[in-house]
């Protein structure tokens, strides 16, 4: 079941091996220990292991995102949002597309979907309509000698 405990425990079984040093996220869109595989759950895990690895990047502290000039520049009690130096960072923070940050009113007036309304609508969108990359030349020959390879080893 996919629900706020799922999103919890994914989020800390990935966060927590990052941070550590791990650099793999195992386990995105299964559910029930890894039973059942569920595509919005994959949406989301996708967008937890993006904010995941911006964690782990951590904090940037140089002059430019210290902004100490600017600081100074404006001074205490005035209107930094406006300010040019904040509007070329402001968008550094994650900017997720399936958690939403709007206001109640906002979320309740446009439908109340939950993370998982939104992950799946998402998820059924892509497969209705991605379209993969072609592969290079040669590439599906080399992948079919493989399979023929593997299966003359194991008498297939």
């Amino acid at each position: 079941m996919v629900d706020a405990q799922s999103g919890h425990e994914k989020t800390l079984t990935g966060l927590l091996p990052a941070l550590a040093g791990a650099n793999l996220i195992y386990g995105l869109g299964m559910i029930e220990s890894g039973m059942t595989f569920d595509f919005g759950q994959l949406v989301m895990d996708d967008e937890f292991a993006g904010m995941m690895k911006q964690c782990v990047r951590g904090i940037r502290v140089d002059d430019e995102a210290l902004a100490i000039d600017v600081i100074d520049d404006i001074g205490p009690f005035k209107d930094f949002l406006s300010h040019d130096h904040t509007m070329a960072h402001m968008r550094e923070q994650s900017q997720p597309a399936m958690i939403d940050r709007r206001v109640r009113e906002d979320w309740s007036a446009s439908g109340s979907l939950t993370i998982q309304d939104r992950a799946l609508a998402k998820a059924r969108k892509i497969l209705e309509t991605h379209e993969p990359d072609p592969l290079p030349d040669g590439v599906a020959e080399e992948l079919a000698a493989i399979i023929r390879g593997a299966e003359r080893e194991l008498g297939i």
